[in-house]
């Protein structure tokens, strides 16, 4: 028998080629970018699950307060949290210090290798994580000073086939170090990836015996993961912190009216939601993971009301087979397993040229989204798993309502031609209409939304002038004695050349967070309490001029007035935060940086040192032309290939063993919305895909609809309707169900909307436009998905629709 069901289900599809065709390609559309989005989905939320005690790793986040307002939220914490707290607290069973590093030089031989990842670990960082060690002991293998422990990858590039642990490499063309270990290279799916570990008793010991950081509180910088025992419970060791910290620096703090606020960052959640200062590496984005999930959710379940709509509406064409098996015998159970066999073959046809999409599309959704999936995934228990239930939900949700309808129709009034739709079966196919076209306004609001925020920022004046600017990263290795002396013959070689026009150096570049964050500075004479929180750019003397900053009141740093180390110029924004309203007022007033004094000579006006997703900071420039950092240099023309060819030939002369690395500074800034643009891309994929699907399950309602009202169009034309009248009829209809589609969703968009761009702390305004134009774009793609049926409809001969009256 499930044969013969099988039998029939495979010719009523091949004599329906239309409509069967329809259904298979909305079906496989709709579980294709399921698929996709789930894979990806499962990656995102796979960050740092591999690590066999993930679940009681915790990392120590900080948050400052100045004032009793939250300032600084740091990825790490005081130097000292780690150590303490494994020491005054019994739940935490062990505890691993990494501190990031800037990129080094390692040399072997006559190889010499840029590491950009470099981090300082203690000894229990194999012993805590589940990185793999290929050589070493993860006992000890941090335990020595003046050693380190390789990737293998980067293990491969300096000593090739030769045995690497025993052998001595130079890093920053200084310090000798031996190799003691070696790690595979850390997986994808993990917040940390680190080329090279240097002990922390390094660190420790070349600080000094005087400068020991495991016991400085007001030394923040330190990412300290705690293992907790197997009965440990973090909220309430959590609670424990605060009493411990009021006791060990809460005296210390209130002298500055500051506060410090521990907590328990689970290392499962650290990539998706942790986004503060100083974390390993820029992390993903939960939300957009969620949101992304729900679009997935949204597409497939679009493409079984399509299945429903699409066999409801050959139910006429069905009826008079559905009445003749019934009266020769078949009971409904039968039909209805028929039709659900009809579901599984088609269903599983969906799902073998959906694999086909997954496969085909995986580049364009790996460019779109910046993972890397690959075919891999194929051979993953997860993805068949997926898979499976998709396909057997699949089957049952959009098979199962059709096989109730087709198998209750009375064969007597069948046979008789009295073929009636039930009010509450319209009510549905309409209803289901609706949803797929509200969830497509919704996705397409949120398409454009995305867009125009994109647009908004990279439209915005950012108060600096960043055209033209070429960028080199600062130079690895320097001599401290001699750097001022290079770095000053350098540039006043470069700007002989008529092709530039300004260089300036700096410890950060627009579109970078300063990493310098000082706190407890305030006027000369003020109380401590009264000291503030700002963030502090390391200039040269040309920093305001090659970035065409505006002065609001003072002056510019000038040579005129000497070695103006004790000179300082703030944003309006830091002024403000300092108590003046009036930046004027500012000018000449001395404050306390850290027990030294500086002149302020100078106002800026506020500009935006990051993207326009953040508000503007107070910041703080200071002069001190010999901090080793970026170079900008403003071209004279756009011609950049002949002064990049010149800027490299004198780097090379005054910089030798520094790599020439440069970027192009606007790039470089508009990189910060990069995220936002894969994010919209991504969502307008699969809006269009939704929109896609749902035209699909729009011509199957104008299939139905003008199947159901054949002889009313064939009675119409008699009577004098014309071709334009009767279409216009039909498309009054669905232009109906677009116009209520529109109602529901754009309360739905307009909150989801504004929520996402309060995220942003300059964003565009939510207009009308934004919703008007989804839905005229939705209905006029609508009005075309049903213009073949209608147009066809009203062309017909109303003979052949009334022969049979």
């Amino acid at each position: 028998m499930l044969t013969n069901y099988f039998k029939i289900a495979f010719r009523n599809l091949i004599r329906h080629k239309v409509f069967s065709g329809i259904n298979i390609v909305g079906l496989a559309i709709g579980i294709a970018a399921c698929l996709l989005i789930l894979q990806y989905v499962d990656f995102e939320l796979s960050y740092d699950r591999f690590h066999t005690k993930a679940d009681r790793i915790y990392r120590v986040q900080q948050d400052r307060y100045d004032k009793g307002k939250l300032s600084t939220q740091w990825a790490g914490g005081a130097q000292a949290a780690g150590n303490s707290f494994k020491a005054a607290f019994p739940e935490v069973e062990d505890y691993v210090k990494v501190l990031k590093n800037r990129a080094m030089i390692a040399d072997y031989g006559e190889k010499s290798l840029k590491v950009e990842k470099v981090f300082t670990a203690s000894e229990s960082f194999f012993k805590i994580f589940s990185y793999p060690l290929l050589a070493g002991d993860p006992k000890t293998v941090l335990a020595e000073p003046n050693t380190v422990v390789l990737s293998e990858s980067v293990a491969k590039k300096l000593f090739g086939n030769e045995q690497a642990v025993g052998k001595n490499i130079k890093l920053n063309q200084r310090k000798d170090v031996k190799v003691v270990g070696i790690y595979k290279d850390m997986p994808a799916n993990t917040h940390l990836h680190a080329d090279l570990l240097i002990p922390h008793v390094t660190f420790i010991k070349d600080l000094g015996p005087n400068n020991n950081p495991d016991n400085a509180w007001m030394w923040d910088g330190a990412m300290s993961y705690l293992l907790l025992r197997p009965d440990a419970n973090p909220t309430v060791l959590e609670a424990k912190f605060v009493p411990y910290i009021e006791k060990t620096i809460g005296a210390e703090l209130k002298k500055y009216d500051a506060g410090a606020v521990y907590k328990l960052q689970p290392l499962q959640d650290i990539h998706l939601y942790s986004h503060f200062m100083e974390e390993a590496e820029p992390n993903g984005d939960g939300n957009t993971v969620y949101l992304l999930l729900g679009i997935a959710f949204f597409i497939v379940i679009i493409a079984w009301v399509n299945y429903i709509n699409l066999a409801t509406a050959r139910a006429i064409n069905r009826a008079k087979e559905v009445g003749i098996r019934k009266t020769v015998g078949s009971q409904r159970g039968q039909l209805i397993r028929q039709f659900l066999i009809e579901s599984v073959l088609l269903n599983g046809l969906a799902v073998v040229l959906a694999l086909v999409f997954v496969a085909a599309v995986m580049p364009l959704f790996n460019s779109l989204s910046g993972q890397q999936l690959s075919l891999s995934l194929l051979g993953s228990g997860s993805f068949w798993l997926a898979l499976g239930v998709l396909f057997v939900i699949g089957t049952f949700f959009s098979g199962l309502y059709p096989a109730f309808v087709l198998s209750g129709f009375r064969p007597i009034a069948v046979l008789k031609g009295k073929m009636v739709n039930s009010r509450q079966g319209v009510v549905l196919r309409k209803s289901l209409v609706v949803f797929q076209f509200a969830a497509s306004l919704f996705l397409l609001v949120g398409t454009l939304a995305v867009f125009r925020q994109i647009q908004f920022m990279r439209g915005q004046s950012l108060g600096l002038d960043i055209d033209q600017t070429l960028v080199i990263n600062p130079p690895i290795i320097r001599t401290d004695s001699t750097f001022m002396r290079q770095m000053l013959a350098f540039k006043d070689e470069l700007l002989r050349q008529p092709s530039i026009r300004s260089i300036s150096a700096s410890s950060v570049v627009p579109g970078q967070a300063s990493d310098w964050n000082a706190g407890t500075i305030r006027l000369k004479g003020a109380d401590p309490s009264k000291g503030t929180q700002y963030r502090v750019i390391a200039v040269d003397y040309d920093f305001l001029k090659t970035f065409n900053l505006k002065l609001v009141a003072g002056r510019d740093f000038s040579k005129e007035y000497g070695l103006e180390k004790k000179a300082v110029i703030f944003n309006k924004m830091a002024i403000k935060q300092l108590g003046f309203n009036n930046p004027a007022e500012a000018i000449g007033k001395e404050i306390d940086f850290w027990g030294d004094y500086f002149t302020i000579v100078g106002v800026t006006d506020n500009f935006h040192q990051q993207s326009l997703r953040d508000a503007y900071e107070p910041l703080i420039l200071r002069l001190i032309p010999d901090a080793g950092g970026y170079f900008s240099i403003k071209m004279a023309s756009k011609e950049a290939s002949s002064t990049i060819t010149t800027v490299r030939s004198e780097w090379d002369r005054f910089f030798p063993g520094n790599p020439f690395e440069y970027f192009f500074l606007d790039e470089h800034f508009d990189a910060q919305y990069k995220a936002d643009q894969r994010f919209g891309q991504v969502f307008g994929l699969f809006t269009g895909l939704a929109i896609l699907v749902a035209c699909l399950g729009l011509f199957g309602l104008a299939s139905f609809t003008t199947a159901q009202r054949t002889k009313e169009i064939g009675i119409r034309k008699v009577l004098g309707a014309t071709v334009p009248e009767i279409v216009q009829m039909l498309y009054k209809e669905f232009a109906v169900l677009i116009l209520i589609a529109c109602v529901v969703a754009t309360p739905l968009a307009w909150f989801a909307v504004s929520q996402w761009l309060n995220t942003y702390a300059f964003r565009a305004e939510v207009q009308w436009w934004l919703f008007a134009l989804p839905f005229v774009l939705m209905l006029l793609i609508a009005l075309l998905t049903v213009s073949f049926q209608s147009v066809k409809a009203a062309l017909m001969n109303p003979v052949t629709s009334l022969r049979s009256e």
